[in-house]
């Protein structure tokens, strides 16, 4: 198994609205926000390829909306998600599985292209996988969390026929090995996928913690519909973390991809951050 960091640009989002309740004299030191207390966050992805199966987990924003859409979000880097893909050396018709933690336009927006009037899959030969109760929810959204759910990132992906949903339970196999965390505190029934490598796993860790900051218990974004339980998954999570020696791979996080935890005094703490490359040193 081979697993690739896949960078599908940076954007930005309201310090406040990312951080809750915490205050910003705290989370500016983490993320220093601009003069319309803007900060940049990632969109990064993963690439596994297991040899049988080309797994992308997560795809960005994608680049279909119109110019107002993505004037609310600045987007800037250099990356892209094709780019990053022929960078490895892979292409879209490479990807044989789409897994969609979620359905948030910055998680599945590079799942679908326009052509003209016409949205197509990018992603031509892939299955695209998504929960079923979250796909209701998604297509189906309440007033707070519709502005996140774009139908044309959503209905797509059925239109063409290549919509299936995951059928486990929670901690419960996918396939190759992957097993899958449903967490209900962000939105209905995210899935972090839990790989195994390299005699240990990696955590996706999705936006349950978006970022390193975020390992903190009480910072949990004004995005999440079930903030409490938010903080109840965060806890779990971080404590099987810490006993199991899990990685965690942050996909919004500007500057750190990838840390290890482990208990301390005062509760679970980051023991050594790194890039997902750099992994051998610390596992």
């Amino acid at each position: 198994m081979k697993i690739f960091t896949v960078n599908t640009g940076l954007f930005k989002l309201d310090g406040g609205a990312m951080h809750g309740v915490v205050p910003k004299s705290m989370w500016q030191k983490a993320n220093p926000a601009d003069d319309a207390n803007m900060c940049t966050w990632a969109m990064r992805c993963m690439l596994i390829d297991t040899g049988n199966s080309r797994i992308l987990i997560d795809c960005g924003i994608g680049d279909k909306q119109d110019d107002k859409f993505f004037g609310h979000f600045y987007l800037h880097g250099e990356d892209s998600l094709e780019k990053s893909l022929h960078t490895l050396g892979y292409s879209v018709d490479d990807i044989s599985d789409l897994f969609l933690t979620h359905l948030h336009f910055d998680h599945c927006g590079g799942a679908i292209k326009r052509i003209g009037e016409q949205l197509t899959t990018v992603f031509p030969k892939a299955t695209y996988w998504s929960d079923k109760l979250h796909w209701k929810s998604a297509t189906n959204p309440n007033d707070r969390e519709k502005a996140s759910f774009l139908k044309e990132n959503i209905l797509p992906i059925k239109e063409c026929g290549q919509l299936e949903f995951v059928n486990t339970h929670d901690g419960g196999e996918w396939k190759e090995g992957i097993k899958v965390r449903y967490m209900k505190g962000h939105t209905e029934s995210m899935m972090l996928p839990l790989i195994p490598y390299k005699n240990t796993h990696i955590l996706f860790c999705a936006d349950l913690i978006p970022s390193a900051a975020h390992l903190s218990i009480p910072w949990v974004m004004a995005y999440d519909m079930q903030p409490l339980e938010t903080l109840s998954e965060k806890k779990e999570i971080l404590q099987l973390a810490a006993d199991n020696h899990w990685v965690l791979f942050f996909e919004h996080d500007p500057h750190i991809e990838c840390a290890t935890v482990q208990h301390t005094e005062k509760g679970v703490r980051i023991k050594a951050t790194f890039k997902l490359t750099e992994i051998d040193a610390h596992v």
